[in-house]
């Protein structure tokens, strides 16, 4: 279990599964209000991760949401078994991806996000950043707090590249919206935190946006 602290916010992290996705719960010190980043996978786990949370903080935590970053089946495979744990939790997808994860896994998604849409999750708030080409509805969700920022990308961005793209026109839509939405707006520290594997900096890949778009992927 990896963590994060910044003035507010305790960010845990767990990878689970084969394809080691990153599970991440956010956990407001003073409210105990909780938010659960892609239910990949081992529901089990998932719950120690939340109960783990929950000693961040002297006040009554509450899972308040499960966010979805986007359908792909390695990152909604517990969500049934998580939602249904806690149902108090609602359930938070990319607009143009909340359909098939519905129809994939049989959870309804209780809300769904377009592009700068906040949500305030009782002591601190997070804001979708739509980033298409990975899937239709990908999204990735912004944190400030006490001064740092920090990107949960998804599977959008990672050390060393965009996320995997299907077609040219997919691959030029991620890009597009990278340079536009991420490295067009946020400063060089923003810490980037990926559905699978390392973490790394947008001043760190920035420099690396021309390679990206010559290679192709």
């Amino acid at each position: 279990m990896n963590m994060i602290e910044t003035e507010h916010i305790v960010i845990r992290s767990i990878a689970v599964s084969e394809m080691e996705n990153n599970v991440y719960l956010l956990t407001a010190k003073e409210t105990g209000s909780q938010v659960l980043i892609d239910a990949a996978d081992d529901a089990e786990a998932i719950a120690q991760l939340v109960a783990a949370g929950a000693a961040d903080t002297e006040a009554e935590t509450s899972l308040r949401a499960i966010i979805t970053t986007h359908r792909h089946w390695d990152h909604i495979r517990a969500l049934p078994a998580v939602s249904a744990r806690y149902p108090e939790a609602m359930t938070i997808a990319g607009a143009d991806d909340a359909a098939a994860i519905t129809e994939a896994e049989g959870v309804e998604i209780a809300h769904t996000v377009d592009h700068l849409d906040v949500g305030d999750f009782g002591g601190f708030v997070l804001q979708a950043i739509c980033l298409r080409g990975h899937t239709p509805g990908s999204i990735a969700l912004l944190l400030s707090d006490g001064g740092r920022t920090i990107l949960f990308s998804g599977d959008s961005l990672f050390p060393g590249g965009p996320g995997k793209t299907w077609s040219k026109a997919d691959f030029t839509s991620l890009m597009d919206d990278l340079e536009e939405r991420v490295f067009g707006q946020l400063a060089d520290d923003t810490v980037v935190l990926p559905g699978h594997g390392d973490s790394t900096t947008v001043g760190q890949e920035r420099p690396k946006l021309d390679e990206w778009r010559e290679r192709g992927w």
